[in-house]
């Protein structure tokens, strides 16, 4: 954050970071010798794409900053945004700003979830508290401020604390108790006026195995376990301790009997590494490989620029990196990184599309990529790279490197030579066919979607191997279940939107139909007789979309809509 307000240099790791940067030993990416190879393999499924790494704390603000045009093309996934009624200033601000409440709606047609900070009610970071009656009113007032908030559906938990791993004893003068004891009592604060929202924590500076361990023992003794675990990764260089630090907490759950929980890495990257395009892209690749939930840029800088992604509301080198990110789509496949050249790549299968965004050395290296059978035998390249002009500077478009036509080896790879790379610029290749390539996105994943309420699952017989299953709720907007779909078309008019679906319930289901945030329509699912987890229905509507991005909700509950009928799961849809 702030100069002013020193938080961030979370535990030994970082602290040293900080100190190397300090005396001149550390730069933004390391210089290394030439001549690695990533490899792609393109048959190899981690995951559903979901865009993990596109989110940011304090990453929007109300009004035009930033523009929803800059923010649809990333397909954001997650925000931790201050509470309703907060009085923090933001770095370089001089009134309060974003709180998660007033950009609950740009948040939403944008496509993501957001966390309340509920700490930043305080006027001064980290944090001035006062005493346990002054915080207990201040948690009852913002808790009652979201149950009156009837219309915000991306409310996606609590955050009860930040960083009391470094702050809460200095915070509370030692007057307070134990954070455990804090994290209880609030938690059943919390949870006398809003039973559902979840709470999630403990929001540590860094990860630690006993600081956690003892956090995750209390919480389940006393029955207030997060609903997502939460930490932060913020050492120079600190991609590299993802996997390690998410091994570890599961072996916590395990060791304790619980369950997998969502992990959610709510501020990552170091303040002279957030702005280097081939940075963000190491921490792309380490967060889907570690199957973390999602992840939010640090917030160093001034807020509502999606945490140096845009600069007076335009694009700097590192926006071209996370929006070749948000075009990914369909499955994250698997990327074997050698040295420091590392990347995350999807395959589409209706697209007929591999999208490889990768970096991390100098000079002349390759990407290797397996499994492009499926695409023919000839695929076309584009090679295309971001400058690193940091986050003051704009980049108009991606420089586009080559375009070329590689013919596919009996064994269904191609070797691409990247000459001269920059290890701190991203790059792009992007491989489709040859001939037949659909000029636009028809058809778009549920899995791919913002999921809310319901739970995205697999299966052989969906297309890509996913489906959106379980969207049963319609009490209100804490738990109504829907799928958004953000849909980019090239022309304004009429489509036809046909729904791959399931429904075993024997009768027709109903969901309801909005599209940019307008009136509501049913959609009638007949039966199916595969059973569920075997979309093979289908029904089409019409949906009359502008030119670029709409968004498109099938939704059990909503607000504004009365509910829908038996049960569906939604497999994908498709626009002609």
């Amino acid at each position: 954050m702030n100069s002013s307000r020193p938080r961030r240099h979370a535990l030994t790791r970082t602290v040293i970071a900080g100190l190397m940067v300090a005396l001149g030993a550390v730069v933004t990416t390391p210089a290394h010798a030439a001549g690695n190879t990533l490899t792609v393999n393109v048959g190899t499924v981690v995951r559903p794409v979901t865009h993990v790494a596109a989110g940011g704390l304090y990453g929007v603000d109300a009004g035009a900053n930033p523009p929803l045009s800059q923010l649809y093309p990333l397909h954001v996934n997650s925000f931790t945004q201050p509470p309703p009624g907060t009085q923090q200033l933001g770095n370089g601000a001089t009134s309060p700003c974003c709180d998660a409440l007033s950009v609950a709606g740009k948040v939403t047609d944008a496509g993501g979830q957001q966390y309340v900070r509920l700490p930043d009610i305080f006027s001064q970071c980290c944090y001035n508290w006062v005493s346990w009656d002054d915080w207990e009113s201040k948690a009852r007032t913002m808790v009652q401020a979201r149950m009156n908030a009837t219309s915000a559906t991306n409310i996606a938990g609590y955050e009860i604390w930040n960083e009391p791993d470094l702050n809460w004893t200095n915070s509370t003068g030692g007057n307070a108790g134990t954070f455990e004891a804090m994290w209880t009592r609030t938690y059943n604060d919390i949870r006398a006026i809003d039973t559902r929202t979840p709470i999630v924590g403990p929001g540590t500076g860094g990860y630690n195995h006993n600081w956690m361990l003892n956090f995750m023992t209390n919480a389940k003794n006393t029955n207030t376990l997060p609903a997502v675990a939460v930490w932060h990764e913020l050492a120079n260089l600190g991609y590299q301790y993802i996997q390690a630090d998410v091994n570890d907490f599961r072996a916590i759950e395990t060791s304790l009997g619980l369950s997998h929980r969502p992990i959610s890495i709510n501020e990552y990257a170091a303040p002279s590494q957030v702005d280097t395009p081939s940075i963000g892209v190491h921490y792309m690749a380490a967060l889907e490989r570690a199957g973390v939930h999602d992840a939010e840029r640090a917030y160093w800088y001034e807020a509502g620029t999606m945490n140096g992604l845009l600069y007076n509301n335009q694009p700097t080198a590192s926006y071209w990196a996370y929006k070749w990110y948000g075009d990914q789509s369909g499955n994250i496949v698997q990327t074997v990184p050698q040295s420091w050249v590392d990347g995350v790549a999807s395959y589409d299968a209706s697209r007929k599309q591999v999208n490889v965004i990768f970096g991390g050395d100098n000079g002349d290296n390759a990407v290797k990529v397996n499994g492009l059978g499926v695409l023919g035998s000839q695929v076309t390249v584009t090679l295309s790279r971001t400058e690193n002009t940091g986050r003051t500077t704009n980049q108009a478009a991606p420089v586009t490197v080559s375009t070329a036509t590689y013919t596919v080896a009996s064994d269904g790879s191609i070797n691409v030579p990247v000459t001269g790379m920059n290890a701190d610029m991203a790059y792009q290749l992007l491989i489709t066919p040859t001939t037949g390539t659909p000029t636009w996105q028809q058809t778009y994943e549920a899995e791919n979607a913002t999921v809310v309420n319901a739970n995205r699952l697999n299966s052989t017989s969906a297309s890509n191997g996913g489906y959106v299953g379980q969207i049963d709720n319609k009490t209100d907007m804490r738990d109504d279940s829907f799928v958004d779909f953000l849909v980019n078309v090239p022309t304004a008019r009429t489509y036809a939107m046909t729904v791959k679906y399931a429904n075993a319930t024997g009768a027709n289901s109903t969901q309801g139909l909005a599209y940019n945030g307008g009136t509501w329509s049913t959609v009638t699912y007949p039966p199916t007789s595969s059973g569920w987890g075997n979309p093979t229905g289908t029904v089409t509507v019409n949906v009359n979309l502008h030119a670029g991005y709409n968004t498109i909700r099938l939704a059990k509950g909503s607000p504004g809509f009365s509910g829908g009928v038996g049960y569906a799961e939604l497999d994908s849809l498709t626009l002609v």
